[in-house]
């Protein structure tokens, strides 16, 4: 794992701005550093390495083919890697190697087999800069699913592209303009979503894309997409889907594969255990397929919804080599400060807060972790997946003024009345932050159609216009319901819908951030493409079953684990943002919401927020998810003001 960086153009070409661009991104590579200029333009490239494969020199980047044509940084692991040396080999691509690297491996195949036809071979994650010095040309590519960043774009006369946008902002023809448009995106969805960045004239690079720069820089290609997930969720199971039995089967061969090739690696190795379906069956197979004890990472709270001793359960079952750390408030509250520098863009999912912490535990003992992030996207693990089609299927046919009328009711349910209600169910029925979700479906019971119904369930602010002043909210895929695939039912769009958008954007970027800011390297099983290629080949009835989703990855987890010490209402790491922001955070949070301060830095209209703020303290409603979008916001302004790397234009 590593982080990128480069620019071509502009009025000044030195080693040391390039460095420079190194520099605020050496969380991602603290082991070794380069830079390379090509001598007959104005490009340079950067990197910084995070050594994993080939400790040696001969992975060092960036690396330049024998013949002196190309030159590749990259960020990622290429699992794979092995197979493609040994094609290359046998097609005369390649007579020897400087080393083992995963680098040199995909260096040689892009000079073998060309940009596209290489990332149609690649099984991994990566996103990387390739320079062709005859034709002038440099390509920028990101893996199929979105686990590695890559932003591009003009910065006044210079292109710029990097792993994270600090990097861009050191440069010296930064002029980075915030984007009220795409402010009004972040207000939606907690997160900036590709390929919109905050800042105007920068993207994100969207997964399974490529790009082509030429002309100094000043002539961007649109995305190329090499492997289309619309078109593998639209083929589906086909007409001649293998039995139940097969399919389980071939579930767990393919398990098996995936793990095994993200277990390779030259420095120490674990998982992230949280004692869920997904961890669990991560590290049953990692544990399985290992001769000693593999290392596992957990973090508790002891409050009543923490989870820790589940995963202090599976992995005495399992008998891994297992670490906890249970944590303070005052722990978590630490990291809050350090949000705006980690995600260098605004983002507001509050589990980034344990998921910073459990990569700092893990980083104490390992260098690469493996995560179960990607099952309930790929097996329809949500509890929008479970319970939203069946909503949605009876209250679209009410008449529109009696959903509304429904709606009203629920949302009118007390936080005590709740409380009271939940209290008389059995532990199977409980569902955590329930008050939170009934006001989303009170919301989302107004929309017309089936799309408009997912959106409001995973909007934050439903009207962002109405807070920012001078923003017109962009269109996204959510809004162009003709430009989805043609899919069988609600179900399996907002499968599709969560894998392009709320699996890239707001999870992969989580735990990229979170890792990276601690130089660990983490890997994701689950989103080998083979396997989501499997997952859009399963019956949505075979993933959603008798009320509970993921039903055949759960089959398979119960070869490894007992059922019954899996079976337990899911709850995951709840940070209690909303009463801190009551207790030990309400300075914090009032001095971010100051109603001169937000009338003076001239992005927000105060008189709503400070509504919601009111309404918070005195306990009338949980507003805490839109309340931590505008403060992290806040905070992320707040830092790159005092770093002067922003206009407000």
């Amino acid at each position: 794992m590593c982080g990128i960086a480069g620019y071509w153009g502009g009025s000044t070409h030195t080693t040391a701005i390039a460095e420079s661009l190194a520099d605020r991104i050496s969380s991602r590579g603290p082991d070794d550093s380069g830079v390379w200029l090509d001598g007959c333009t104005s490009l340079a490239l950067a990197h910084r390495r995070l050594a994993i494969l080939d400790l040696s020199p001969a992975g060092h980047q960036p690396m330049v083919s024998p013949c002196g044509r190309y030159t590749l940084v990259y960020n990622g692991e290429i699992y794979n890697h092995q197979d493609l040396r040994a094609q290359l080999e046998a097609e005369g691509g390649a007579s020897e190697w400087r080393g083992h690297s995963d680098t040199e491996t995909l260096l040689v195949a892009l000079l073998h087999w060309g940009v596209e036809s290489t990332l149609t071979r690649l099984n991994g994650m990566f996103a990387f800069g390739f320079w062709d010095t005859r034709e002038r040309q440099l390509f920028l590519a990101r893996d199929r699913m979105g686990e590695k960043p890559l932003y591009y774009g003009r910065s006044g006369e210079t292109f710029l592209f990097a792993s994270e946008l600090k990097a861009m902002t050191a440069h010296p023809d930064w002029c980075g303009q915030v984007d009220r448009d795409v402010l009004a995106l972040y207000m939606r969805y907690s997160n900036v979503p590709a390929p919109w960045c905050i800042y105007k004239g920068i993207a994100k690079l969207p997964p399974a894309h490529y790009v082509v720069i030429s002309q100094s820089g000043n002539s961007i290609s649109d995305p190329v997409c090499y492997w289309d997930l619309g078109k593998i969720a639209q083929r589906g199971p086909g007409n001649s889907a293998p039995s139940e039995c097969d399919l389980l089967s071939e579930l767990d061969e393919r398990l098996n594969e995936s793990v095994n090739s993200r277990m390779v690696s030259d420095v120490p190795l674990g998982a992230f255990l949280s004692g869920g379906y997904d961890s669990t069956i991560v590290a049953a197979l990692m544990q399985a397929q290992s001769e000693e004890p593999i290392r596992t990472f957990s973090i508790g709270t002891h409050s009543t919804n923490d989870e820790a001793h589940h995963a202090r359960l599976v992995a005495d079952h399992l008998g891994t080599d297992h670490t906890e750390w249970y944590i303070t408030p005052e722990d978590a509250m630490a990291v809050i400060p350090r949000l705006p520098e980690l995600y260098d863009e605004p983002f507001a999912d509050a589990s980034q807060v344990p998921t910073f912490l459990v990569s700092q535990l893990s980083r104490e003992h390992v260098t690469v972790a493996l995560s179960g992030d990607g099952g309930d996207e790929l097996f329809a693990g949500y509890n929008r997946h479970m319970m939203g089609p069946a909503v949605w299927g009876r209250a679209s046919r009410l008449p529109k003024a009696l959903r509304h009328a429904l709606g009203s009711v629920i949302g009118k349910l007390s936080g005590m009345e709740l409380q009271r209600f939940m209290k008389v169910l059995p532990a199977s029925a409980q569902v955590s932050d329930l008050e939170l979700k009934l006001g989303k479906l009170a919301s989302a019971l107004k929309a017309n159609s089936g799309t408009e119904f997912y959106r409001d369930l995973v909007s934050h602010w439903k009207c962002p216009e109405s807070l920012i002043l001078g923003a017109r909210e962009p269109q996204t895929l959510l809004d162009k319901p003709g430009k989805l695939p043609d899919l069988p039912g609600l179900r399996e769009q907002m499968l599709y819908l969560d894998m392009t958008t709320y699996l890239p954007d707001d999870i992969l970027t989580k735990v990229d951030r979170a890792s990276m800011g601690v130089s660990l390297e983490t890997r994701v099983p689950l989103l080998d493409h083979r396997l989501v290629e499997f997952a859009w080949r399963v019956p949505t009835a075979l993933k959603y079953r008798h009320g509970k989703g993921k039903w055949l990855l759960r089959q398979v987890l119960y070869r490894y684990v007992p059922e019954s010490l899996m079976e337990r209402p899911k709850m995951g790491f709840a940070v209690p943002i909303g009463e801190w922001l009551r207790g030990p955070l309400k300075g914090w949070a009032e001095n971010l919401l100051d109603e001169t301060r937000l009338r003076d830095e001239g992005f927000f209209k105060p008189e709503p927020i400070r509504a919601i703020w009111q309404a918070h303290l005195a306990g009338k409603g949980r507003f805490e998810e839109q309340l931590w979008t505008v403060l992290m916001f806040q905070a992320w302004l707040e830092a790159v003001s005092n770093d002067k790397q922003w206009d407000a234009a």
